[in-house]
């Protein structure tokens, strides 16, 4: 349980370390929250039919700020108790977590709608670039201006 003094944003980070599930729920725990949604996001081993082998994630260094832009605007559409959002950068493999996010509020429908637009906002609007390495040699960029 937490105090309801905390700010509605617990948690929000771009880094290059490991994620980790459990760092992001523990953060969004509160005790005024019915509902706790959470979304993960994995490198998967393929893309439009093409094997993946791996793929690095780059930021811009605005891409903090503008995370942080995503999560307040989550939170002022969905009245949300807790937010909570980490993206990797740098070197992942197949299975790693690339993007971790969750909300918390009173009840469950609230947290869905506002963890949909939080994933999809930040992937809209967050300037992470992802580049995919394929099996059959080739590579290219993802989400680059």
């Amino acid at each position: 349980m937490t105090s309801p003094q905390l700010p509605a944003v617990r948690l929000c980070e771009i880094r290059d370390t490991p994620l980790d599930v459990l760092e992001v729920v523990a953060a969004v725990d509160d005790a005024t929250a019915g509902g706790v949604n959470v979304f993960v996001g994995r490198v998967r081993d393929h893309d439009s039919g093409r094997g993946v082998e791996g793929l690095e994630y780059s930021a811009h260094p605005s891409a903090a700020a503008r995370l942080r832009e995503v999560c307040d605007r989550v939170v002022a559409a969905h009245g949300v108790t807790a937010l909570a959002a980490v993206h990797r950068t740098g070197t992942l493999q197949i299975g790693d977590l690339a993007v971790v996010v969750a909300t918390a509020g009173a009840h469950r429908g609230e947290t869905f709608e506002a963890t949909r637009d939080l994933i999809d906002w930040l992937k809209a609007e967050v300037p992470i670039w992802k580049h995919q390495r394929f099996d059959d040699g080739d590579e290219e960029w993802v989400g680059t201006p």
